[in-house]
């Protein structure tokens, strides 16, 4: 199994006391459910963080692998793993070296981790080779704004403090191009504000989707 442990010690108690609760009480479970709602098969989850997706699983996946690198992280994860409606693994491992086989799974869950993810564009490309043919990306992950004003606040966060304080995130990624640049096809994008507030956030725009993993080796990454 792949190697790839990251150590964010204080970010991973911040998400799981403060920033994962104030999440849950601003109604990001409903989006949780939405990203989940139908899946069925096996599936692997990148940067599961604490687990808060495990109680959205529906019944019909008989089996999630959810990828983690951050060790306290991954400690809560598995213990949000035996509270799961459906079986569990999760394991250390990198987005960008993923610890399987070609094809394995029917679909592929990323949510608010793209954004932390050093090399997306390589963990987006990994999703595609170890999903079947036909099999599912769902996304839900914070990415460029709209407006140029607040992409420039983008670009001035992403190279200052953003990343050290925040486990390495990134508030600007366009995260929509680099699922087509990996050779996905997009099905579904809903792109909206999360949360709803009146004051600006760098971090505010979101989009939670589908794509799909074609048949054909041609729609690969070239």
């Amino acid at each position: 199994m792949a190697s790839g442990s990251t150590r964010h010690p204080i970010f991973a108690w911040f998400y799981a006391k403060v920033a994962g609760p104030a999440l849950d009480k601003a109604g990001v479970a409903e989006h949780r459910k939405r990203l989940l709602a139908g899946l069925s098969g096996e599936v692997i989850e990148i940067g599961a963080g604490n687990g808060l997706n495990f109680p959205h699983y529906p019944a019909e996946v008989r089996r999630v692998v959810a990828i983690e690198p951050e060790p306290q992280l991954r400690a809560l994860a598995r213990e949000a793993a035996r509270a799961a409606p459906v079986q569990i693994e999760v394991v250390n491992g990198r987005a960008e070296q993923l610890p399987t086989a070609d094809g394995s799974f029917d679909a592929a869950v990323v949510c608010l981790t793209l954004c932390s993810i050093a090399d997306p564009g390589a963990a987006l490309t990994e999703l595609h080779r170890v999903l079947r043919p036909g099999g599912q990306l769902r996304f839900f992950e914070h990415v460029q704004a709209d407006s140029p004003a607040m992409r420039r606040v983008q670009r001035f966060v992403d190279a200052t403090i953003w990343p050290r304080l925040c486990g390495g995130c990134h508030t600007g990624r366009d995260t929509q191009s680099a699922i087509t640049a990996a050779g996905f096809t997009l099905s579904e994008v809903d792109r909206f504000p999360f949360p709803p507030t009146r004051i600006p956030s760098p971090a505010a725009t979101h989009i939670l989707g589908t794509a799909i993993r074609e048949h054909s080796d041609q729609a690969g990454p070239q």
